[in-house]
């Protein structure tokens, strides 16, 4: 049995995620590295072919505008860091979380990582919600109440889908093709 605000986190995290499915339709390989601006955060492969975003501490003033695929990137960084502190033994290194290399994987991979979020969501009792035991050691919100982190992973989402969704407007708008055009 499920608590009402485990319920409540779940339930907005479906409803944001049935607007990342919405972006998704029309996700290619091709989208996910179209740059919106000459100044751009993306991910690029390295010598060893291996996909790294782009990023700087501290962040340029202004910060660059972010592809699609450095968006798919930083929702799986942050989401594996934030599932790894909260339902595991930890997570690694920020350097050490690679884009999976495309549109059909990186979305497999966060489906996957939503999954896990929501089913450890949903296994949480109002005792665990109000504790900080589980973010210990998270590098956003430690020490803050995990119902509190959760309801943070929603907004960080919908933040982020809202992103993706307003690069692939402005890619179409500049004349960049979409899987579902004909």
């Amino acid at each position: 049995m499920t608590t009402p605000r485990a319920d409540l986190l779940a339930h907005q995290l479906d409803i944001i995620w049935a607007l990342f499915e919405y972006h998704v339709r029309e996700l290619d390989d091709a989208a996910c590295l179209w740059e919106p601006s000459p100044n751009s955060w993306t991910v690029r492969q390295d010598l060893s072919g291996r996909w790294v975003a782009d990023w700087r501490v501290p962040e340029p003033d202004p910060v660059p505008t972010p592809t699609v695929g450095w968006l798919t990137w930083h929702i799986g960084y942050w989401w594996t860091t934030t599932a790894g502190h909260c339902f595991g033994a930890g997570a690694p290194e920020r350097e050490a979380i690679a884009w999976p290399g495309g549109a059909q994987a990186a979305t497999r991979w966060l489906r996957g990582l939503k999954d896990t979020w929501r089913a450890g969501l949903l296994a949480l009792t109002d005792e665990e919600l109000d504790s900080a035991g589980r973010t210990a050691g998270l590098p956003w919100g430690e020490g803050q109440p995990l119902g509190n982190v959760a309801a943070w992973v929603n907004v960080e989402l919908a933040k982020n889908v809202a992103e993706i969704g307003s690069v692939l407007l402005s890619r179409r708008a500049h004349g960049g093709a979409s899987a579902t055009s004909p």
